[in-house]
């Protein structure tokens, strides 16, 4: 099984690089698989009801979140009824929405599980994932040998011990929350591959793909201001991982696909009426 993980879907600008890139990399690279994570597609903050629905159009299997999964009003009322969206599975179990669920891909299953780190969020504080995750993997093992996990965390200390913690134990356990694609995808000893984070995918040339000026000016001032999506140096990015029949990665390579700039590129302009 090949699966494609997207890095965090960033804004209009990433939903349009996957309505772009997506259906190409799915037939060349032989993708049976995609997960995305959408924690920042909709004005960079959260996702938003319209947005999943579109994406699961485009061909997203499995849209994962993070912390920022209920920012959108209209997301809490639909994650109960749209199966292929994922919260932390360490979030209160009476939350709307589920962490973990199975997933067919033809003829075979695949568990899919969203985690939320601990160190470095501000407004969640949730289960701690080191002692929740085994109990879910055990559950999934019981249908399925490939289980794959979006970890959502800040930390690369934290990543990292949860990469050997669960060395084959899961198929891959795939770092997002920083937006910043990393080098260090690997096949750890026992089969699990990792890396530490898959990237965004949207404005590479950007802050975390939002508008460097306003994001230096909260800095420079320490007044809030509302950050806007920014739409430099497009590109789709994350990790392609194969999953042989037993369960294990058998290998993992980084994503980095440049994406033509948009037919309208006038600031302050949609780019493309679909994502709105």
């Amino acid at each position: 099984m090949r699966i494609l993980f997207l890095g965090e879907i960033v804004g209009r600008a990433g939903v349009y690089c996957v309505k772009t890139l997506l259906p190409q990399l799915r037939s060349e690279l032989n993708v049976d698989f995609v997960v995305g994570n959408g924690d920042g597609t909709t004005g960079g903050f959260g996702i938003g009801k319209n947005h999943s629905i579109y994406l699961r159009k485009l061909g997203v299997d499995v849209i994962t979140g993070g912390d920022q999964i209920y920012y959108k009003k209209d997301m809490v009322e639909h994650i109960n009824t749209a199966p292929y969206i994922l919260r932390a599975a360490n979030f209160p179990p009476g939350n709307p929405g589920r962490g973990w669920r199975y997933f067919s891909v033809g003829e075979k299953r695949i568990g899919v599980v969203s985690l939320l780190g601990q160190a470095g969020f501000e407004r969640v504080h949730l289960s701690n994932p080191f002692t929740f995750l085994p109990e879910i993997v055990d559950r999934l093992k019981r249908e399925t040998d490939t289980v794959v996990v979006d970890f959502h965390a800040v930390t690369t200390a934290e990543k990292y011990s949860m990469f050997h913690l669960c060395d084959g134990m899961v198929a891959a356990m795939i770092g997002t929350g920083q937006r910043v694609i990393t080098s260090d995808a690997r096949v750890m000893p026992h089969g699990t591959a990792v890396i530490c984070d898959t990237g965004r995918t949207g404005s590479i040339n950007s802050v975390a793909g939002l508008d460097p000026e306003i994001e230096i000016r909260q800095f420079l001032t320490q007044m809030p201001e509302r950050s806007q999506e920014a739409w430099s140096g497009l590109a789709l990015q994350g990790a392609l991982v194969e999953v042989g029949d037993d369960g294990r990665a058998v290998s993992i390579e980084t994503v980095n696909r440049p994406c033509p700039d948009p037919p309208v590129a006038q600031a302050g302009e949609s780019r493309d009426s679909d994502t709105e």
